[in-house]
């Protein structure tokens, strides 16, 4: 009995050890290597020698421990497990995982039943983006856009507002002024009887007409109210950086036999400097550069355009040299011409094939003081430069050329005249010859689209006839002039 103990333990020694075997060959083929097996049959031997009843007991296999468990004891004599520290190990275990589900909300996870308790997987909580989030921060181009349409709303309508009240102020102080010199102010133009409204008429939200007509001398006259764009935003931020001031532009067209012929004109040094560019007239008659008119007692900030001196000392008289050094700040341009026919005209083609027609016409430019910051009080100050207005009328209807300027005024126009034709004359030879080659093609499509075979030659051989005539035509003026020449 003694040799059958002896032959047990070995056995019990490696039930003992096998669990902890199988676990960490579990452990070392987790990458999906084959796990090692052992056949049952290796332990056969030992089966037959079970026959005691204790022996059956001492044969099941314990529990299996904890890897962190105590190492079994190898003795000859007895073997024993300890359990008890890995009995601590596992409650250590549970209590670690009953603090960490502590942690969360019991109300969050209400009706689940925690299927596993050493789940120890924490849950991880992303960040909801940026434009995903519920603030005002998500909002800012929206706030922006809406900010800046309120804005340009209200600048529209004060911007609005004050060019109306501009006008109305400057309408309010020349009403008597013009309705003394002139039988009609204010006709719209919308009925066909002249009728005088007494008011201005809105172009658009900066540009206010006056028509005014009625007059000795004068076919009529149109006042204009150029504002600057306050009900624009964008213009009003521009002129932040570059300041301009209002203004105010009469046109005043005289009848033909009330101004004699000649061009003048007075302003600002960039004002002519730009006007000789740009008018048609001026940068034809008045070559020139622009000259100083101290020798009249006028500001260095004006400066004259004449296509003759006896021109400047007939209109430069004493009263218009006071109009012109007292309101010498408020003065863009004067320019009298009966040649006005506005900038000149560019095309794409070329010159044009006939001169502008033209008008004797006053045109004055006034600058409204305060640039940008007008008040009503501001457009009170042209009064007087309207009664200089008035005089200049009359001023030009009395002043007539001698025999000597008005021969070097015809002289002017006629130079003006031959060089236009000079000019044009190879664009209207070619716009001739256009025309007789359409006229050409035009006849041979009609008699290419005949059906009548007889009349088509018929048509054909009158043809030829009529080209056969104009070579004879030709031929005929060509001996005549060698005749001549002879």
């Amino acid at each position: 009995m003694r040799h059958l103990v002896f032959l047990l333990l070995p056995a019990l020694l490696l039930l003992l050890a096998l669990p902890d075997t199988r676990g960490r060959y579990n452990d070392d083929f987790d990458d999906g290597e084959d796990i090692a097996e052992f056949d049952d049959n290796d332990f056969a031997e030992f089966e037959d020698v079970s026959e005691d009843p204790a022996v059956d007991v001492e044969k099941e296999p314990p529990p299996r421990p904890a890897p962190s468990s105590t190492p079994v004891e190898d003795d000859e004599d007895e073997a024993t497990v300890e359990n008890e520290d890995g009995q601590d190990e596992f409650e250590d275990t549970d209590a670690q995982d009953q603090d960490m589900y502590n942690k969360y909300d019991t109300d969050e996870f209400e009706g689940y039943e925690k299927s596993n308790p050493s789940f120890k997987d924490t849950l991880i909580y992303r960040e909801v983006p940026a434009h995903l989030q519920n603030s005002w921060e998500s909002y800012y181009m929206e706030i922006l856009m809406v900010t800046g349409l309120l804005a340009y709303i209200m600048n529209y309508i004060i911007g609005k507002n004050k060019n109306s009240r501009l006008a109305q102020a400057w309408f309010n102080s020349h009403r008597e002024l013009l309705e003394s010199n002139f039988a009609l102010v204010g006709d719209d133009g919308t009925s066909k009887e002249a009728t005088s409204t007494g008011k201005l008429n809105q172009e658009n939200e900066h540009i206010y007409n006056l028509w005014c007509s009625g007059r000795v001398c004068c076919e009529g006259m149109l006042i204009q109210l150029k504002f600057l764009k306050r009900q624009d935003l964008l213009n009003v931020l521009a002129r932040m950086m570059r300041p301009t001031c209002d203004q105010v532009q009469v046109r005043v067209t005289l009848n033909d036999e009330d101004m004699d012929t000649f061009v003048f004109a007075v302003g600002s040094r960039k004002a002519m400097a730009r006007m000789q560019k740009e008018m048609q007239d001026l940068s034809e008659f008045c070559g020139d550069k622009p000259k100083s008119g101290a020798k009249y007692g006028i500001p260095d900030s004006l400066t004259i355009l004449s296509e003759m001196g006896e021109v400047t000392d007939g209109v430069m008289d004493n009263k218009m040299v006071h109009y012109l050094t007292s309101h010498a700040d408020k003065i863009e341009s004067i320019h009298f011409s009966d040649q006005f026919s506005g900038p000149k005209v560019m095309q794409e083609e070329g010159q044009p094939l006939k001169l502008p027609e033209t008008k004797k016409t006053l045109l004055f430019t006034f600058n409204v003081p305060g640039m940008g910051n007008t008040s009503p009080k501001d457009m009170d100050s042209l009064l007087p430069l309207m009664n200089m207005v008035i005089y200049s009328i009359d001023k030009v209807k009395k002043l007539r050329l001698n025999r000597e300027g008005k021969q070097k005024a015809d002289r002017n126009r006629a130079r003006v005249e031959e060089n236009f034709l000079k000019q044009t004359h190879a664009q209207r030879q070619e716009a001739a010859q256009t025309r007789r080659e359409e006229k050409k093609r035009a006849e041979k499509e009609r008699i290419m689209n005949e059906e009548d075979p007889e009349r088509q030659r018929r048509l054909e051989e009158a043809a030829q006839r009529r080209e056969q005539k104009k070579m004879e035509k030709k031929q005929m003026k060509m001996k005549q002039i060698k005749v001549k020449a002879m």
